[in-house]
């Protein structure tokens, strides 16, 4: 159940600082203080006057129901877990899943160099964040501890942190020996080498993976085992069954999920991690392998995953997976929105048309990418709170005297000759209205912004 600040408040000193020369926390009462903290907006530390009781409550109070897990160090990290809720709309999921591709410790070194070339430059732009991989997944395919201790060695300048993959003790061993200082993660633990990969993940300070398939009891029993050596900081792996079981595996995430969640079952509270790259031990065809990795991925980032490991890097492959995580883990209650005001696309004079959009960042950079390059035009950006056309038209933010305003605002009455604004097609209904308040001439553009360049050609043909 999530934690509200009234829970928190509480437990504060409800001070106000009012005994303190100055507020440590920076708010002007326990209250702000209490809300800041239940929104993950400040830190508990900063309360100077809490009792060592109070504080110990307190942060268990604020524990989230998945730890936090922070893999690498330095720039290198990659941090999961921190979840809270079941259902995003409840609040929202705080740390990405990492998505990770594998590299074996077998390859040629021009083949090595090449794939992890391919890793760390897999990027894409959407609605102005760029969209990358996460770490790389090394493979201990040889089954040799020397290779794989060669293998890691050469990760170790790699931009993105590691995940090191064997169930030998001796090769992990290795490997930790040439990476350990940079935190990777251990995969994995399990019944038959629970004591050698304990005893690694103590001495070099990094999270360890329990594999346990299908099998939640002995996931559990391990997960105690390993709490009550002192590892605090785990990932599990329930297995990822990619052909018919992939029902099995959702049923785990989820139940998983739920004691975690509902339960606060303290041997269950750790971020998950599946493995879609699984798919190529039975399909070996390109583009069905890559079609049904992706698809596994999906489902299990829909069910909480917090870590995904793929083989496949065609961009195909990932664009969706990508898109499906940056739409996941957006503020549901924070709607995307850009900088409302006047853009500049290509070469403009006095005679340059003028288009309007909304700041919803989607419809904007939509606009952005079917105008810039392909016409010149002033774009005036309307403050909707982040809202659609539609919706903001429905919802009153888009109206005359928020555009006339615009107009005035920006100065771009300045830098232009003409009084024609061009708005998008669904916000026809108010057109007679923006010229009124406005007092400019008002068209009606299209609907989709793809025909904004042939629009404004037609436009111009006939002026």
């Amino acid at each position: 159940m999530q934690v509200t600040a009234m829970d928190i408040y509480r437990l504060l000193p409800q001070t106000n600082c009012e005994d303190c020369d100055e507020a440590a926390c920076g708010e002007a009462s326990c209250m702000a203080f209490a809300t800041k903290l239940s929104e993950k907006e400040a830190q508990l530390k900063l309360c100077t006057e809490l009792s060592e009781e109070s504080f110990t409550k307190l942060e268990a109070l604020l524990a989230p129901a998945v730890r936090e897990i922070t893999v690498g160090t330095g720039d290198k990290t990659f941090t999961i877990g921190g979840d809270e809720v079941l259902y995003r709309y409840e609040l929202t999921y705080y740390n990405p899943t990492a998505l990770v591709i594998d590299i074996a410790d077998n390859l040629s070194d021009s083949e090595f160099t090449e794939r992890v070339k391919t890793i760390e430059e897999t990027e894409f732009e959407r609605i102005g964040e760029m969209l990358t991989l996460d770490a790389i997944a090394l493979r201990n395919a040889s089954g040799d501890a020397t290779k794989f201790a060669e293998a890691a060695s050469k990760l170790k300048n790699t931009k993105l942190p590691l995940i090191l993959c064997s169930f030998d003790t001796e090769a992990m061993k290795a490997a930790l020996e040439k990476v350990g200082d940079e935190r990777p993660l251990i995969y994995a633990v399990n019944e038959a080498n629970l004591e050698e990969m304990a005893a690694l993940s103590l001495e070099y300070n990094c999270p360890l993976t329990i594999f346990s398939p299908n099998d939640l009891e002995k996931m559990k029993q391990i997960s105690n085992t390993l709490r009550g050596k002192g590892i605090e900081d785990i990932v599990l792996d329930p297995g990822t069954f990619v052909e018919e079981g992939v029902g099995d595996s959702l049923d785990n995430f989820v139940m998983i999920r739920r004691l975690a969640v509902e339960e606060r079952d303290e041997d269950f509270r750790f971020p998950l991690l599946g493995i879609p790259a699984l798919t190529w031990l039975y399909e070996k065809d390109e583009i069905q392998g890559g079609i049904r990795e992706a698809t596994i991925a999906a489902i299990l980032m829909n069910k909480y995953a917090d870590v995904l490991i793929f083989h496949g890097t065609n961009i195909w492959e990932l664009i969706p997976v990508l898109t499906l995580k940056q739409g996941i883990y957006t503020d549901p209650r924070k709607p995307q929105a850009v900088d409302p005001g006047l853009y500049e696309f290509g070469e403009l004079d006095k005679n340059s048309p003028v288009l309007m959009t909304t700041n919803f960042a989607l419809t904007f950079y939509t606009v952005e990418g079917d105008i810039k390059g392909k016409t010149n035009a002033y774009l005036l950006v309307l403050d909707t709170e982040g809202r659609a056309v539609d919706v903001s038209l429905a919802g009153g933010q888009l109206n005359a005297e928020a555009v006339a305003d615009l107009i005035k605002e920006t100065g771009i009455e300045d830098k232009v000759d003409t009084r024609t604004l061009i708005i998008p097609g669904l916000s026809a209904p108010v057109s007679g209205e923006i010229e009124d308040e406005s007092g400019w001439e008002v068209l009606v553009g299209p609907r989709d912004s793809s025909a904004v360049p042939a629009f404004l050609e037609d436009l111009k043909e006939k002026q």
